[in-house]
């Protein structure tokens, strides 16, 4: 297993991470996913460890804490092996200081993942999303002070735009605070918006990418083809309508040549779709999710190969999408591309 540094900071994290949305799930989106209880959980983070994965992603939100209860009853007793990553702002319950990110609300947040995990210190704390209703000096000054606890080592976000990202960044240099060194960001082969403004921003200014979904919520796994049903068994029947919209040709397209480079490599199509993720620019960690032992060391089985650089230019071409403005002229016109070439 490879390691990069998470941004411009100094914490080492495995190219491959563990998403542990799986542990405990329960409801329509996170049930849909998986029901991994403890003892298969503490299963999941022994091939995690034995491969070199040691970062474990989690939030308060999945499952309503079962999440990182059932995470922090798999890696008890084996806490300074692993590294930790929880996030939190979404709403926990119907009361105005159940969501957010006030001051009360993160305090409140960090002591119940806390306690959930059964640790006294979260690695990475994340934002899950942007709270516009709660100005960022009090965001960032609260995260400050739960650096400084030792409660928190790391900050970052997740899923913010570009401005929301640049406004905490620029307040966060001017008054000394902690600054976001991670942004866990939707990224495949199905779905490349990250390109046009986040990852510019994320090269410039140091920012790591962790990234979620890289199989496009289980639309890049193989199993889904022009012209056929969906699988019985695939999740997206119960969850499509939460995920990021992918456009059916486009990914058929895409499955196409993954298919190609599939039969070119011996490697498989969830393989190859994660391989080039882990090639492009600000990418620090794929987060992969399993349900099962088994299909955790296929998706181990994306790193320690290399596609060539054909067969990553054909993945490129046809996963290639129109820039929105203002980004399409840099990309079309020789003027704007000059002045600012793309990254990628």
């Amino acid at each position: 297993m490879d390691y990069r540094n998470l941004g411009a900071s100094g914490l080492r994290v495995p190219i491959l991470s563990f998403g542990a949305g799986t542990f405990g799930g329960s409801g329509p989106l996170f049930g849909a996913w998986g029901n991994t209880d403890a003892e298969e959980a503490r299963r999941l983070v022994d091939i995690c460890l034995e491969a070199g994965v040691n970062l474990f992603d989690t939030a308060d939100v999945y499952s309503a804490g079962a999440s990182e209860e059932v995470l922090g009853q798999a890696i008890r007793g084996r806490r300074d092996a692993v590294l930790i990553s929880t996030k939190t702002a979404l709403p926990m319950g119907e009361w105005p200081q159940d969501w957010g990110a006030s001051r009360a609300r993160l305090i409140r947040a960090t002591e119940d993942a806390l306690r959930r995990l059964g640790t006294d210190y979260i690695d990475l704390l994340q934002l899950h999303a942007f709270d516009a209703s709660t100005p960022v000096e009090e965001v960032l000054s609260t995260l400050d002070g739960l650096v400084a606890s030792g409660k928190v080592r790391y900050v970052g976000a997740s899923n913010f735009a570009g401005w929301e990202l640049m406004k905490s960044l620029a307040a966060a240099e001017r008054h000394g605070y902690p600054r976001y060194v991670a942004h866990q960001v939707y990224y495949s082969l199905a779905g490349r918006d990250y390109e046009w403004e986040l990852m510019p921003l994320g090269a410039d200014q140091g920012v790591g990418a962790l990234v979620w979904s890289p199989l496009a919520w289980g639309r890049l796994t193989g199993k889904i083809r022009r012209g056929q049903p969906l699988p019985a068994a695939s999740r997206l029947h119960e969850t499509a309508q939460y995920g990021p919209p992918v456009d059916d040709e486009k990914l058929f397209d895409i499955v196409d040549v993954l298919d190609a480079i599939a039969a070119e490599t011996g490697r498989t199509v969830p393989q190859i779709a994660i391989n080039w993720l882990l090639s492009r620019p600000t990418v620090s960690s794929v987060i992969i999710g399993a349900r099962n032992g088994e299909q955790l060391r296929q998706n181990l089985g994306a790193v320690g190969w290399s596609l060539s650089k054909a067969q990553i230019e054909r993945l490129d071409a046809v996963s290639a999408v129109t820039a929105p403005y203002p980004y399409f002229p840099y990309r079309r016109q020789e003027g704007f591309a000059r002045l600012n070439p793309p990254i990628v």
